[in-house]
């Protein structure tokens, strides 16, 4: 039993406010008034019997018990989402077949996760499951081959094609620890390493490239990599620099310690994670579908990832139609 006065909304807002620094932001995040958050972490202190952030600085600033309360109310959190997720599993045992496309961002915990919550619910379907590239998943759902795809989206309205925006994923620098000691000299310091580039028949590719013209920045084009952990591991390795996604960082936990992270430098720009469902299917599946795929990004993707790279609060964000 958890002691009087520690509760799971004290603990959200806890998390809200390490997060941000800020009452305003962390009201905003969890739907109170201001007033309540601070009557919400004022009872968790009471309840500890201690200080967790330091009262008398803006931004809010954690104390060492904060910080290490922080870490245990993460992973509570975390598992109680991961939960929520398992439990709201959807009724899709009318369906006779479910034929699913997914962008391998979401290969390591995400994809495994969601194949078992379907799994447990589509006990009469034929269901079937593939990883691919997001032009490989349009092509399926042009060709009638998958009834849902997630992937990311290029913008264009397709007439038989109903798309359920799941995730903002804003494009990010990553560059060999160390190799960038003042963000404000980012192009000078970066200048005697490559850009990386992913393969330009991925989608993700086409996207950079296309704003690194409209910003009118060139770089030398030696390397194309198809693999993304292979683009990751010549980052680590100081071979050169990438651009790419939080979701995409995420996916290259073993590479971390080699890797350093930061806003680009020139205009910013994300991409979206779109679920896309066939127009003629009823809206209720991909509905369910969608909503299961939020929790999950949210719990395993993003969280992590907003623990680790705090700036990127409110950019790294789930969409709620």
């Amino acid at each position: 039993m958890l002691m009087k006065g520690v509760t799971l909304r004290g603990l959200e807002v806890f998390e809200a406010l390490a997060k941000s620094g800020s009452v305003a932001q962390a009201a905003y995040i969890t739907g109170l008034s201001q007033p309540a958050v601070s009557q919400q972490l004022r009872n968790l202190e009471k309840a500890l019997g201690s200080d967790l952030v330091d009262h008398g600085r803006r931004p809010m600033v954690l104390t060492a018990a904060g910080r290490n309360f922080l870490t245990r109310t993460q992973a509570v959190l975390s598992e109680l989402r991961l939960a929520q997720s398992e439990l709201t599993v959807m009724d899709l045992s009318h369906l006779p077949a479910l034929s699913l496309g997914l962008i391998d961002d979401f290969d390591n915990d995400l994809t495994p996760r969601l194949a078992t919550i379907l799994a447990d619910s589509l006990t009469k379907c034929r269901f079937k499951m593939v990883t691919a590239s997001s032009h490989d998943i349009y092509r399926g759902m042009e060709n009638k081959e998958l009834h849902i795809g997630i992937a990311a989206s290029t913008g264009e309205l397709r007439n038989t094609v109903t798309e359920y925006p799941l995730v903002e994923d804003p494009f990010i620098l990553v560059a060999p620890r160390g190799c960038i000691t003042d963000p404000d000299d980012m192009g000078n310091q970066l200048n005697h390493l490559p850009l990386l580039r992913y393969a330009r028949d991925q989608l993700i590719s086409q996207q950079i490239e296309s704003h690194l013209n409209r910003n009118k920045v060139d770089f030398d084009d030696r390397f194309e990599i198809g693999s993304h952990l292979a683009l990751m591991a010549m980052v680590a390795r100081r071979i050169g620099w990438a651009i790419t996604t939080p979701l995409g960082y995420m996916r290259a936990l073993r590479f971390h310690d080699d890797i350093d992270v930061f806003a680009l430098p020139f205009t910013g720009f994300s991409r979206r994670i779109s679920l896309f469902s066939q127009s003629d299917w009823p809206d209720t599946v991909p509905v369910e579908v969608a909503g299961t795929m939020r929790r999950l990004v949210q719990s395993q993707m993003i969280t992590p990832a907003i623990n680790r790279l705090p700036w990127l609060a409110g950019e790294l964000c789930v969409i709620d139609s």
